[in-house]
């Protein structure tokens, strides 16, 4: 007896260890986002690089609290996942709300998430337009939770939209949609004690962390900046140090956490052609410019290996943006670190898919 009860103990061991070692990670994230204003069209998407992509933007009413698209984006949304998965069978597709334009659609989502029953409006009419229109998830984009009410409303919102989520699931049959949240990346943005860490982590599968535009030219006219340096050794805001105060300060767990690529730079013009660095002297910041116009420019390209960001000048021409050897940088900074996945900010800016593939190939299987 004893021997045979030794025998069935060490063969559950085995079994559970075989499970254990057999059991699949989670899931990497390669996710990016397709602005409807870009121009590109849904039928130009190459999702082979990504495995979620996020179609912005549903509008939040603010008269009626409920997530509606407009006209003129119906028709691309409605087809959106079965045009990209006759590609690619396995990309998800999410639906996402909101987005940065300004404080008055700030202001919109704060007033929605205040009471109860307009954040019902806000959720059911969330999970309506998911479902009509064939989307696999659905993608928070409120720019930004801006005191302790929004935190604790923006808690009481996620955890009644999980709840929902979850119930129409059970109703339905079909699986349920995942919840994701486009979040600032740096205090430098926002400030991050607003965002209710703990209720991030219980209810919504996974955090996009917008880890750019942490200097711009706009904000800092008189001297070139890396917009989206992995590493900044000159002060505390980066994009490591954004994902470790939402892992170590929030409590959101790394593994649902993905590190935010801009696939757009800033330009500078010089105060002097022959001082071309990083934080070198500039007469005038020129705002933001896509990856593939900036490609497009006959420039000498730097990549430096400390702040893990690319720039490159011509004459008195400078921009600071990630190429494909900072993004693939990156990227693997982002895995080691144990990081779910990436997200690019947006699709569209790339040039023949270069900063995705890179991306991707990065990140490996």
């Amino acid at each position: 007896m004893a021997n045979s009860k030794n025998n069935l103990i060490l063969v559950s061991t085995l079994l559970m260890l075989l499970q254990l070692h057999f059991t699949p990670s989670k899931a990497a994230i390669k996710g990016g986002y397709w602005y409807s204003e870009s121009g590109l069209a849904v039928s130009n998407i190459n999702p082979s690089h990504f495995t979620h992509l996020f179609c912005a933007f549903a509008h939040l009413d603010p008269n009626t609290n409920k997530v509606t698209i407009s006209s003129s984006d119906s028709s691309q949304f409605s087809t959106f996942t079965q045009t990209l998965q006759a590609k690619n069978p396995s990309v998800k597709t999410l639906l996402s709300i909101g987005g940065g334009f300004g404080p008055s659609l700030a202001a919109n989502f704060s007033r929605m998430a205040r009471q109860a029953n307009t954040r019902k409006s806000f959720i059911d009419s969330s999970i309506q337009q998911a479902r009509s229109n064939n989307f696999l998830g659905l993608d928070l984009d409120w720019e930004y939770p801006s005191s302790d009410t929004d935190k604790t409303n923006f808690a009481s919102l996620i955890k009644e939209w999980k709840e929902a989520v979850t119930k129409e699931s059970r109703t339905s049959g079909k699986a349920p949609l995942f919840l994701s949240a486009a979040v600032a990346g740096s205090d430098q943005i926002t400030p991050l004690k607003y965002y209710p860490g703990k209720d991030v982590a219980n209810n919504l599968d996974f955090v996009n962390v917008m880890a750019y535009d942490l200097f711009t030219s706009e904000g800092y006219p008189t001297v070139t900046q890396p917009p989206a340096p992995w590493n900044n050794p000159r002060g505390q805001f980066s994009a490591e140090q954004g994902v470790t105060e939402w892992n170590k300060t929030l409590g959101v767990p790394l593994n649902k956490l993905n590190l935010g690529l801009p696939f757009y730079g800033y330009k500078w013009s010089l105060s002097d052609s022959n001082k071309n660095g990083l934080f070198a002297p500039a007469k005038q910041g020129l705002g933001a410019v896509k990856y593939k116009d900036i490609k497009n420019v006959a420039a000498q390209v730097v990549f430096d290996s400390t702040y893990v960001t690319n720039y490159c000048f011509k004459g008195t021409d400078w921009f600071g943006y990630d190429d494909t050897q900072s993004i693939s940088a990156k990227v693997v900074n982002a895995k080691q670190k144990g990081l779910v996945g990436y997200f690019a900010w947006h699709i569209e800016q790339d040039s023949n898919w270069a900063l995705s593939q890179a991306a991707s190939q990065a990140w490996g299987m």
